[in-house]
């Protein structure tokens, strides 16, 4: 077992929620083979896109099915204080947000040459994190923590096309490339309601505010 702990670690789901009804195990498409190869590419192409060195703060950490799971600032740098730790609190999140945003722009890209209307549904959040690889069997590094179940939740509630955040998160952004619009009080299983916000471009889109 290899466990670490990590704080201001800004974490991402981005799930395809239109997936599960695309795939299908007719004989047509290979009893889901075709869909599953379809999915890979996908899956592939936001690997692709990582590999990008603006990325590098990003790191994969696992796919769920039709769920792409990332963190920004994994990296060891030392004990952080003060204006420092605020700094490297909003720098992950703002490298966690422009990985999602590409990823975006990414399927935009294959939607438009495959005929097809997918839309990530995208979760973040920021918080302490504990790492690590359990298990003798094939083992696979990988993160735990109410900052996670968090971002899961930010996922699961939100709606497709969307980047949903916390309160919290929120007012971190402010002052930064990117704005937020309040969605309002939403049920989040094992936190009750909250207030969460859908994240906007403001380089990009001229109605955000």
């Amino acid at each position: 077992m290899y466990a670490e702990t990590f704080n201001n670690v800004a974490v991402m789901f981005a799930s395809i929620p239109g997936f599960a009804d695309f795939y299908n195990e007719n004989e047509v498409n290979g009893e889901g083979r075709e869909c599953l190869r379809f999915l890979n590419e996908i899956i592939s192409d936001f690997d692709n896109v990582l590999e990008n060195k603006k990325h590098s703060r990003v790191e994969k950490i696992k796919t769920i099915g039709a769920t792409y799971m990332a963190a920004a600032g994994l990296q060891k740098q030392g004990d952080l204080v003060g204006n420092v730790d605020m700094k490297k609190r909003v720098d992950n999140l703002q490298a966690i947000l422009a990985f999602a945003m590409s990823m975006q722009e990414k399927l935009e890209e294959i939607n438009q040459n495959s005929f097809n209307h997918f839309k990530l549904r995208i979760g973040v959040n920021l918080g302490s994190i504990v790492a690590g690889v359990i298990g003798n069997a094939k083992p696979l590094y990988d993160i735990w923590g109410n900052t996670v179940n968090v971002a899961s939740r930010m996922d699961s509630t939100g709606d497709p096309g969307e980047i949903q955040v916390t309160d919290e998160v929120a007012q971190l952004l402010q002052g930064t490339r990117y704005s937020t619009i309040k969605r309002g009080m939403v049920f989040v299983k094992g936190k009750g309601n909250l207030v969460t916000h859908y994240v906007r471009d403001q380089r990009k889109d001229p109605f955000a505010f």
